[in-house]
């Protein structure tokens, strides 16, 4: 049997950059050619050239203790200083930083001289509730301007964050408060979603409840104007502990690798992993990233991207990467399809939104809903579009591109992981020609490999497994409290390479394709098929929304591929009148071939999925093999499985 993942649906669409883009472009393709010449030596380049150093490193890595890494490490800087000080000391502190909006339609425009104003407040008053450089604060907070100034301030006096997502529950929030040993926890009383306010202060009661915490202080903002329980002496308004504090505050430099953040992420057993960062590599591979792969022009562009500061997307491309490079963002508290569908576009027109990058989730769901909600509105200001999260099938990227972006938009997809902390492959919207699907190359200074099981690399027209080869700046500098468990986790496997849990391929052109975990990848009758790859030809049916696959065990082919398959809505009619299911599996087999028909679709209204928009595939495992489903308290709407098993039963 071959170790190798097999490649089986090709592309053969091509989007070169527009002269006039390519022309006008940031990034160019020298950039390449100076990482490939000296890595190290550019990548030192550009720590210097984006980011205020107060101490400058003569030292730009430290690989002598594998696989824990030290960048820049005997330099000193102070993030928040990088993010907002320097940009009003240049004279840029009337550009607006963030055009914030509500979910109800409140809005609040603040610029870079206004945040620096409440970061240095928020500063002062972590200080004065005894919060000092190393100690952890959870933020536990809806999409308000607050959530950014929260974590701008534990970054500028030394001390580390680790954000909660509000959907979590109070006992997810207490597992990461009493993993990081929090002092602090800031949150609102609620927020807005879906129309109503959903409670954010009785979760952090209930995480805080029983057992001994080592939470001192609850910092408590007021959004949702719900009622909320008050323990005094614990319990503390936002708004009125800032009017009691100085007004200055000097940032200080701390040293390079001084810890920034942990992000906990979801471990396949066990506790969930505090995936640590720090400061100096991180910064610098946050704002390369956003700047190049963006096409940042900060002075004209507004950017928007639409991830929860949760996630690591939002932390690296909501606070950290455009703050530091100074560009001019929309935040937006609500969910795309409230309180109308167009909700989102809407926002675009009204702020001129040129930069926009998203999820593959939420770009089906548009599908989904039909293009005449975004025909309602003026996309023209857009000039770039980007994907994040998981692989986009190649007809999610072609309407993206059509009908969000006019049929004229380079798109961006990116491929990268909390634990990456930054982007590692993606196009170069002005150099690159794209293709719909691929995230193509390595971006400058980053090395990958796709290597089979054994760890031999692959081939053109090839799968495996997708690792990288070299230390790079953003890398993830450990698990909180468990060296071993980083080691094991990520290392183990190929020793010296990190292995991301992802697979991908090589295509005829050696570029890269990546297919969905490994986790994902099925054994029918001894060939190795990404759920990916099905996914995308069942989406490339004029039927499908969005479709979901996964292997279920079969007495004689190993495991069998199983779909659960979205209908649009403006194809409903139609495709009752056929034999859905037969005219999808005809089509995956003229697709990819006979070997990937599925032996089972199933037509669903929903798919399960995280508050995040990931697929919980494991889930549907349970369905297709007749088990027990296990455990949805992660999923955004619980209600969906049981709909899907009722479609089932």
């Amino acid at each position: 049997m071959s170790n190798t993942i097999d490649n089986l649906l090709h592309e053969a669409r091509r989007f070169p950059p527009s002269d006039e883009f390519a022309a006008n472009a940031v990034a160019q393709a020298e950039l390449y050619e100076r990482a490939a010449e000296d890595r190290l030596g550019f990548w030192a380049d550009q720590s210097r050239e984006l980011l205020h150093w107060h101490t400058p490193f003569t030292r730009t890595l430290d690989w002598s203790n594998p696989p824990f890494a030290k960048w820049f490490d005997d330099g000193e800087l102070n993030v928040a200083y990088n993010c907002l000080d320097r940009h009003v000391l240049a004279g840029d502190g009337d550009r607006v930083a963030i055009h914030w909006e509500g979910e109800p339609g409140d809005t609040r425009t603040i610029t870079y001289a206004e945040l620096t104003a409440e970061v240095k407040k928020a500063a002062n008053l972590l200080t004065s509730l005894g919060i000092r450089a190393g100690d952890r604060v959870a933020i536990y907070l809806p999409m308000i301007p607050e959530a950014v100034v929260a974590m701008l301030a534990v970054a500028r006096i030394g001390a580390v964050h680790s954000v909660v997502f509000g959907g979590f529950s109070a006992e997810s929030l207490r597992s990461r408060i009493d993993d990081a040993e929090a002092k602090l926890v800031i949150t609102a009383d609620g927020g807005w979603r879906k129309g109503r306010v959903f409670p954010l202060k009785d979760a952090v009661d209930a995480a805080l409840t029983g057992e001994a915490t080592t939470v001192e202080h609850v910092l408590v903002v007021k959004r949702g104007e719900n009622e909320v329980a008050w323990t005094e002496g614990r319990d503390l308004w936002w708004h009125d502990e800032l009017a009691l504090v100085d007004a200055d505050h000097v940032a200080k430099a701390f040293p390079a690798e001084q810890p920034l953040f942990i992000l906990y992420t979801s471990g396949t057993t066990g506790k969930p992993k505090g995936i640590l960062h720090t400061t100096g590599g991180y910064l610098t591979q946050a704002a390369f990233t956003h700047k190049n792969v963006f096409d940042l022009h900060p002075e004209s562009d507004v950017y928007w991207c639409s991830a929860d500061v949760g996630w690591i997307t939002g932390h690296t491309y909501v606070v950290y990467g455009p703050l530091a490079n100074g560009a001019t963002q929309v935040l937006y508290e609500g969910t795309p399809e409230t309180p109308h569908p167009g909700r989102w576009w809407e926002l675009i027109e009204k702020y001129k939104v040129s930069i926009f990058y998203t999820a593959p989730t939420a770009i089906r769901s548009f599908m989904k809903l039909g293009r005449q909600h975004p025909q309602r509105f003026d996309l023209s200001s857009l000039r770039v579009l980007g994907s994040v999260g998981e692989p986009i099938n190649p007809e999610a990227w072609m309407w993206y591109r059509d009908v969000i972006g006019g049929d004229r938009t380079p798109i961006v997809d990116t491929w990268w992981q909390t634990e990456t902390g930054a982007i590692m492959v993606s196009a170069l919207p002005g150099v690159t020609t794209l293709k719909p699907g691929s995230a193509q190359v390595p971006l400058p200074g980053i090395s990958i490999d796709i290597l089979d099981e054994a760890g031999t690399p692959v081939g053109k027209d090839q799968g495996g497994l997708l690792v990288v080869t070299e230390p790079w700046p953003s890398m993830l500098r450990g698990i909180w409290g468990d060296p071993e468990r980083f080691t094991e986790t990520y290392w183990s496997k190929f020793g010296d390479k990190y292995f991301a849990g992802d697979g991908a391929r090589y295509d005829s052109d050696g570029e890269i394709w990546l297919m969905g975990r490994v986790d994902d990848v099925m054994n029918v009758s001894g060939h190795r098929l990404s759920t990916a790859e099905i996914e995308s030809a069942l989406v490339a049916h004029p039927f499908t929304a969005e479709a979901a696959v996964v292997g279920a065990a079969d007495e004689t082919t190993g495991q069998a591929v199983v779909a659960f398959v979205i209908i649009k809505q403006n194809q409903l009619e139609q495709a009752e009148a056929l034999d859905v299911a037969a005219e999808l599996r005809k089509h995956v087999a003229q697709q990819i071939g006979a070997i990937a028909r599925p032996r089972d679709i199933f037509i669903v209204s929903e798919l399960p999925k995280t508050r995040s928009g990931k697929i919980m595939r494991r889930l549907l495992r349970d369905v297709a093999e007749g088990r027990e489903v296990g455990d949805t308290t992660t999923l955004a709407d619980t209600a969906v499985m049981s709909s899907i098993q009722a479609k089932l039963s």
